[in-house]
């Protein structure tokens, strides 16, 4: 469900930095929230705001005027600066059983993260102490990140964040890796411009397959080094028993084993370590990620042709490449040679 559009936080990186807040008719979530109860037993509601509760009051009455304490499961995500210890109480009662906040960065967003002008490890430590208070009430939390910005540099901040994971042991840690989506956030101008952004296609931007942008601060090996190091230190399997432990029901327990072990963990350190052979071993891979070429290695065709088995014949030619300045060219403004135009008598002005 949606209870609002848009977002009031600016973060650059985002899609719905310039959409402004915009929450939706208050009395149609209570009447949805109706409806859905008559249909499902004891039903899962997921909140797909980018920050649900920034009008806290007004969404909680809309839920408690719809359904009984407890009726429904929520799953939300929001800012760690809404989620006060009595709004996570109140939220406890009806029925939210899984939160989702962005931390997003150890430098920056410190409005969203409610830490202000710290940075660092001083934000690393009041983090953890929030993000341990979350899971006294919600059984379920998982803390969003984005690797790559511009702001990171070095080690540090993969460093942070592992001693985030170390202090903070109960929640899931969700990565992503800063891309740009063609004209969703302002931001991706300054890339284009900076001849950053790579022409990945979009069925590996999903924040994990591909990172598109390239890094200001790190050459690629050293961006996936760091990335890796990051990756298997969350899911080493000291850090696995430590969160299977610290979750104290039984389906947060199992479903962070379950990620884990999959796709999302051991699948993905797999995935970047073979990213990272090929940048020192494959020519070809590695002048496409330095933009020496265009042409689409064949490593990446051969994963889009495994996904779509079949259906990989029913691409129209040329359906893995585009522009990816294309968002520049349609908002560069051509500035005409210089001519001249009469305004008033013989007084010429050059325009």
């Amino acid at each position: 469900m949606l209870g609002s559009l848009g977002c009031p936080y600016t973060c650059s990186f985002c899609i719905d930095s310039v959409v402004p807040y915009q929450p939706l008719d208050f009395g149609g979530i209570t009447e949805d929230l109706r409806f859905l109860a008559t249909t499902r037993r004891r039903p899962r509601v997921g909140w797909h705001d980018p920050n649900f509760g920034v009008r806290f009051d007004d969404c909680m009455e809309a839920i408690e005027a719809a359904v009984p304490p407890g009726s429904i499961d929520f799953i939300a995500e929001s800012s760690l600066s809404l989620l006060s210890e009595p709004r996570l109480e109140r939220l406890r009662r009806n029925g939210f059983k899984a939160m989702l906040p962005g931390v997003e960065s150890w430098y920056d967003m410190g409005n969203k993260s409610k830490t202000g002008k710290r940075t660092g490890m001083d934000k690393v430590r009041e983090v953890s102490t929030h993000v341990n208070m979350i899971q006294r009430y919600l059984p379920y939390v998982q803390t969003n990140f984005v690797l790559g910005l511009d702001g990171d540099s070095g080690p540090e901040p993969f460093e942070l964040t592992k001693r985030f994971i170390d202090l903070t042991p109960g929640a899931f840690p969700g990565y992503s890796l800063l891309s740009a989506f063609g004209r969703a956030a302002p931001l991706n101008l300054q890339y284009q411009r900076a001849n950053r952004v790579l022409g990945f296609p979009f069925h590996f931007l999903d924040n994990n397959h591909a990172m598109n942008v390239r890094p200001k601060n790190y050459s690629w090996p050293d961006f996936y080094d760091q990335v890796i190091s990051l990756t298997e230190h969350t899911f080493s399997r000291r850090a696995i028993a430590n969160r299977f432990r610290a979750n104290r029901t039984t389906i947060p327990k199992w479903m962070n084993l379950v990620r884990a072990v999959s796709s999302e963990g051991f699948g993905r350190i797999k995935y970047y370590k073979e990213v990272r052979r090929r940048l020192d071993t494959d020519a070809q891979f590695r002048r496409y990620f330095e933009q020496e070429t265009t042409e689409l290695p064949e490593f990446f065709v051969d994963l889009v042709r495994r996904d779509l088995g079949e259906m990989y014949e029913w691409l129209p030619a040329g359906a893995l490449y585009h522009d990816p300045c294309a968002y520049l060219k349609a908002e560069e403004v051509l500035v005409p040679p210089a001519s001249t135009r009469v305004t008033s008598g013989s007084e010429r002005v050059s325009v």
